[in-house]
């Protein structure tokens, strides 16, 4: 296995990790394949019982992130601090290397919602999520990383452009930023962002971990169209170049292949690591250079 490094990736290595499902779970117990880490979802080890103790089993032979999807950062009427505490204890039994969270909400008033909608990006939105980023740093004790969003609408009353909220959430608080190159490619699409720039505008010292990930187009009236993160297939050549570019900005970083759909044998999430590990090398060549 990759061994991991001191810096910005915590205890996971510079190198391509894949996303760790349950079907995936006797393979990697009985096989120990070939994986330099892996990252699951946190809420899906909450519940305790067997996924939780299988998870344990596999943090002692592979490096371990925890990337969460239901904390709600944005909502306006706080942290749950149930889930908090649930967080908190798989972090205590796992002792992951990194710890995410999601830049959006998806929680109001008790009502859980099953997907995880985007923020205006307001002062107001920004002072909600950095006071909640604060509140989740000091009850864990630990650092942790925000994911940037995939969108499909975008507020009216929104004023800060993405890329500036995040980094400013960043300097405020000193989380780090968990950049998906996917996401950023998928909502410029959608809007009619210049991915390039939005790069240019994230803090290279606050860059933890970077996700790519396969999307859909989705054809829609009028000869309009939309492009949906879904975690369903191969990542797209415009997401690689564009991951290239994340690279030669902010250098190497662990590495997550995301595959959440229609999902694949573990084999096949290794040939797709093995992509992002050759991007990887590249530039490791040229930080060397």
């Amino acid at each position: 296995m990759a061994a991991a490094v001191p810096g910005r990736g915590g205890g996971i290595p510079a190198a391509a990790g894949i996303g760790l499902r349950f079907r995936h779970h006797r393979e990697v117990l009985d096989m120990r394949p070939d994986v330099a880490w892996f990252e699951v979802h946190t809420e899906n080890y909450m519940g305790g019982g067997a996924p939780i103790r299988t998870l344990e089993a596999i943090r002692r032979d592979y490096p371990v992130a925890l990337h969460g999807v239901g904390l709600s950062l944005g909502s306006a009427h706080g942290l749950d601090a149930t889930h908090l505490a649930g967080i908190r204890e798989v972090v205590r039994r796992v002792e992951p290397g990194l710890v995410s969270e999601h830049l959006s909400w998806s929680a109001t008033s008790g009502l859980y919602l099953a997907d995880l909608l985007p923020l205006p990006m307001t002062d107001e939105a920004l002072d909600v999520v950095c006071r909640h980023v604060e509140q989740t740093q000091s009850f864990l004790q630990r650092r942790i990383l925000i994911e940037n969003p995939s969108s499909y609408l975008l507020y009216t009353h929104s004023t800060i452009p993405e890329w500036e909220f995040l980094a400013e959430v960043a300097q405020r608080t000193g989380c780090g930023i968990l950049c998906d190159v996917n996401n950023i490619h998928v909502s410029a699409c959608n809007h009619g962002w210049d991915a390039s720039a939005y790069l240019a505008g994230l803090p290279v010292a606050s860059i933890g971990e970077i996700h790519v990930a396969g999307h859909s187009l989705q054809r829609l009236d009028g000869g309009r169209s939309i492009r949906i993160d879904d975690h369903g297939s191969a990542v797209a050549p415009p997401v690689w170049s564009l991951y290239a570019q994340a690279l030669a900005r902010f250098g190497p970083l662990p590495t997550l292949v995301e595959w959440d759909t229609n999902v694949p044998p573990i084999e096949v999430l290794r040939v797709e690591a093995a992509k992002a590990a050759a991007w990887l090398a590249q530039a490791d060549h040229a930080v060397a250079a």
